[in-house]
């Protein structure tokens, strides 16, 4: 699976949650990634959609089973279908929780899928993964696809399922050269490169200042370079590494670590809040954005010429 590490995400907003130009806010809409269009995207055929994007094969009706259903009753659905060669596919599983996940749009609500997406019956709510939580193993994780929140909740509980034609690969995580991080960590599977240089970035501050002191790099030219940002949400959630907890990274960190990083990514369901990756799970949630609560990172991508 080639996991997005773009939004595509095009407006900006300020701790208000009023819209704003994006020149020079340092918002993940700034960077107007442009995420290729649902028709480019998705080629449905019959009662599959392949997913260009990911190499994923999904189900075109996001609500096969009609309902929700317990985890194990999700578990036993999907079974069914494999029973039954459900259009023509025996290898149907709940997708993991980053499968489930490279779905979502950050531009869209009510459902959070991109524009023009060719599914049918896509329900508003939560969605059941096949990945437990590493804590909690009587928990697995589901995604809102409502807005796009990402949590993990008892198994008896009731979600909807969306199977995945493509049995789920084992997630590869990035290297652990960070021990204690008082630099910066180098990641060659994703090729980014992240800074725990401010001291703040390990305590609480807003929003907008976390955006402030991620634009201070760059006026310091923090490890030479100028072009340091605070990360998009799926730039942050890509460090999760899921098999551990408290805290769910992929790193060795510092000694320190907050109870989550700010993203550059407002949430569309309510402008006033933004993304933020909470660490002792991985749960991907929001924050008020002038509240001081969370911590930051920078991030930049590799450039050629980089080593």
């Amino acid at each position: 699976m080639t996991y997005p590490l773009q939004t595509d995400q095009t407006d900006c907003f300020d701790a208000s949650g009023q819209p704003i130009a994006c020149g020079g806010t340092g918002q993940d809409g700034e960077y107007a990634w442009r995420a290729a269009g649902a028709a480019d995207r998705f080629a449905p055929a019959g009662d599959l959609v392949a997913d260009r994007l990911t190499g994923l094969t999904w189900a075109r009706n996001a609500a096969l089973a009609e309902f929700p259903l317990s985890f194990p009753e999700a578990q036993q659905f999907v079974a069914g279908l494999n029973a039954a060669a459900h259009a023509g596919v025996t290898t149907w599983a709940l997708p993991s929780r980053r499968q489930l996940f490279s779905l979502v749009s950050h531009q869209a609500i009510n459902p959070c899928l991109p524009a023009g997406h060719p599914f049918d019956h896509v329900f508003p709510g939560y969605y059941w993964t096949g990945t437990s939580c590493a804590r909690l193993p009587r928990q697995a994780w589901y995604i809102h696809l409502g807005g796009g929140r990402v949590y993990p909740g008892m198994r008896h509980g009731s979600c909807m399922l969306w199977p995945v034609a493509t049995p789920p690969a084992p997630e590869t995580v990035g290297p652990r050269p960070c021990t204690p991080c008082r630099g910066d960590l180098h990641d060659p599977r994703t090729r980014r490169t992240w800074t725990f240089g401010p001291r703040e970035a390990a305590g609480r501050v807003s929003w907008s200042r976390a955006l402030e002191a991620v634009a201070g790099l760059n006026h310091r030219r923090h490890s030479g370079f100028t072009d340091w940002r605070l990360p998009n949400i799926r730039e942050l959630e890509a460090l999760c590494d899921l098999r551990r907890h408290s805290p769910a990274l992929s790193f060795d960190g510092p000694a320190t670590i907050p109870e989550g990083y700010w993203s550059s990514t407002t949430s569309r369901y309510e402008p006033r809040y933004a993304w933020v990756l909470y660490t002792r799970d991985g749960a991907v949630g929001v924050g008020f954005k002038p509240q001081a609560t969370f911590g930051f990172l920078g991030v930049r991508q590799w450039r050629s010429g980089d080593r």
